[in-house]
C-alpha cells in the first residue's frame, strides 16, 4: 500500500512508518487469554497528557501505527478532550480530525475504538472502519446513541460519569462510591438493553477520574471484582491520571503525566490479575508487558492437573 493512498499523507507531508499490507480484521481477531491493551490516540489540542502532540492527520497516523506495530490490541481514536474543564468540540470538527486517521489505521489492519460522545461521529467512525464505540458521556449520553448501537451491533463502552466536563468535578459526591457507580451503570445498561442492544455488546467502565476524587478512584479499583461480577467485559482507564500524580508527589508537586507511566503499568497488572477485559493506556509497551506478567503470574498459581 502506498502512503499516497492514505488520507492526510503524501509527498509534502511528514514521513510515516511503512504500512504493512494487511487484510481487514475484526473483534474475533483479538488475542484471548489475557487482558487487552488499548492504546490512546488523542487528536486534540487540549488533552491533559498529550494535547497538541498528534494534532495533524500525519502525526496521528504515525503514532497510531507505532502503537499498533508495537503491540496495541486496540487503538482508541478521539478528537475531543474529555478532561475536566475541556471546551466542547463540534461533531463536524471532531470528525474532520479523526476520520482520515481511522481510515488509515483500519487499512493497516488495526482494531479501532472511537472515543466520542456524539452519535453522528460514532456512526461516521464505524463507517470509516472503527469497530468499537467508547463513549465517556455516562449519564448524559445522547438520546439516539442506544438506537445507533442496537442498529449497528457494535461493541459499546458504557462508562460512568456524572455531569459534563464543566460540572463533573462538583458531582463527585458519594456516600458509597462503589455501590452508587454500579447502580448508575446498571440503570444506564437498562436504557441500552431496552433499545435493543444485546448484553454482549456492552463493556463497562467505572469512569476513573470522571466525577471521582482520588480516594473514589482507589475504592473503585479495589472493588474491581464487583464490576466483573456484573457479567460484562470491564475496561479500566487509569493512564497518567491525576490520582496517580497525587500518589507520586515529590517536593509537594504531583508527578508529571509522563512520570506516571510506571504507576499506570502497576495498576494495569493489578487490573489484569483481577479480571479486567482491557486497559486503556498511553504507554503501550510498558502496559503490554505488565498484563503479560499478570497473566503468567495468575497461570503459575493454578495447580497442574
Amino acid at each position: 500500500m502506498s502512503l499516497g493512498a492514505i488520507p492526510g499523507t503524501g509527498p509534502a507531508t511528514s514521513p510515516l512508518p511503512v504500512i504493512k499490507k494487511s487484510t481487514a480484521r475484526t473483534m474475533a481477531d483479538l488475542p484471548v487469554g489475557r487482558t487487552l491493551v488499548m492504546g490512546i490516540l488523542n487528536i486534540t489540542e487540549d488533552s491533559f497528557s498529550d494535547g497538541g502532540k498528534y494534532a495533524t492527520a500525519d502525526e496521528a497516523i504515525s503514532h497510531g501505527l507505532r502503537m499498533y506495530y508495537g503491540g496495541a490490541d486496540i487503538i482508541d481514536v478521539g478528537g475531543e478532550s474529555t478532561r475536566p474543564g475541556a471546551e466542547p468540540v463540534d461533531p463536524a470538527v471532531e470528525q474532520g480530525r479523526i476520520l482520515p486517521v481511522i481510515t488509515a489505521l483500519a487499512k493497516a489492519g488495526a482494531i479501532i475504538s472511537v472515543d466520542t460522545m456524539h452519535s453522528s461521529t460514532a456512526r461516521a467512525a464505524l463507517a470509516a472502519g472503527a469497530h468499537i464505540v467508547n463513549d465517556v458521556s455516562g449519564l448524559t449520553h445522547e438520546a439516539d446513541m442506544p438506537a445507533l448501537i442496537a442498529e449497528t451491533g457494535a461493541p459499546y463502552v458504557l462508562m460512568h460519569r456524572r455531569g459534563d466536563a464543566a460540572s463533573m468535578t462538583t458531582e463527585a459526591n458519594y456516600t458509597d462510591v462503589v455501590t452508587e457507580v454500579i447502580d448508575e451503570l446498571l440503570a444506564l445498561r437498562e436504557t441500552f438493553l431496552a433499545a435493543g442492544v444485546a448484553p454482549e455488546q456492552l463493556i463497562l467502565d467505572p469512569g476513573l477520574g470522571f466525577a471521582k476524587d482520588h480516594e473514589h478512584n482507589w475504592e473503585l479499583l479495589r472493588a474491581l471484582d464487583r464490576f466483573t461480577a456484573l457479567g460484562h467485559r470491564v475496561l479500566v482507564g487509569t493512564s497518567r491520571k491525576r490520582f496517580l500524580g497525587a500518589l507520586l508527589t515529590v517536593d509537594s508537586k504531583p508527578a508529571s503525566p509522563t512520570d506516571r507511566d510506571a504507576a499506570t503499568a502497576a495498576t494495569s497488572a493489578l487490573a489484569a490479575a483481577n479480571g479486567a477485559w482491557g486497559v486503556r493506556v498511553h504507554d503501550v509497551p510498558g502496559n503490554l508487558d505488565a498484563v503479560k506478567v499478570a497473566t503468567a503470574w495468575s497461570a503459575a498459581r493454578v495447580p497442574a492437573l
